[in-house]
């Protein structure tokens, strides 16, 4: 079945144990992971990949569900409850809202360009045009005061994303100690 597009009612062909993703399947994923690329390998999981009910080689775009991944990421990209970014090795991530006050409270401790809000405008020749708001400049009031209340510690450990050398891990200011396993959240 094709995709069809509604509020949070976005359906999408059979999966792999033919069950359809829904929007609001794709949004619980996300929250439940909170962080999560969009289709590129990391020590996260991909969107793409949860959508083709298996691992995806080189390019989703030739995948046989690529129509079903184009139109659930780019629902996901507008949704008012997930920050598009370029956390993890400079691709696209999506941040769960849950998790934007850690990772305001956490900024300092990841280079600024991977925390700009990514939004694809479209032109009226028809052509996607991706824009960046720079960050501080999209977080709303509400989270920067509840990133106030976090402690560091607490914020970094929602970004511990394990071993993988190339994941978005805090930068070289950060204390010896938030990068060892096994630390508590409190």
């Amino acid at each position: 079945m094709p995709p069809r597009f509604g509020d949070k009612t976005l359906y999408v062909g059979p999966t792999e144990d033919n069950v359809a993703m829904t929007l609001r399947q794709a949004l619980a994923f996300i929250r439940k992971h909170g962080v999560v690329l969009e289709a590129a390998q990391g020590p996260v999981p991909s969107l793409a990949e949860a959508i083709a009910g298996e691992p995806v080689r080189r390019s989703w775009w030739s995948h046989p569900k690529s129509h079903e991944i184009f139109a659930v990421t780019r629902a996901i990209r507008d949704s008012d409850d997930v920050l598009v970014c370029r956390l993890i090795k400079g691709k696209i991530t999506f941040v769960h809202r849950r998790l934007w006050p850690a990772l305001v409270r956490a900024a300092g401790r990841f280079p600024s360009d991977h925390l700009s809000q990514v939004r694809e405008v479209h032109t009226k020749s028809g052509r996607h045009v991706t824009k960046e708001v720079p960050f501080p400049d999209w977080v709303p009031s509400s989270v920067r005061a509840a990133a106030r209340n976090l402690s560091e510690e607490l914020a970094l450990a929602d970004f511990a994303f394990g071993s993988d050398r190339d994941a978005a891990r805090p930068n070289k200011r950060v204390h010896p100690s938030a990068g060892r396993a096994g630390r508590g959240r409190g």
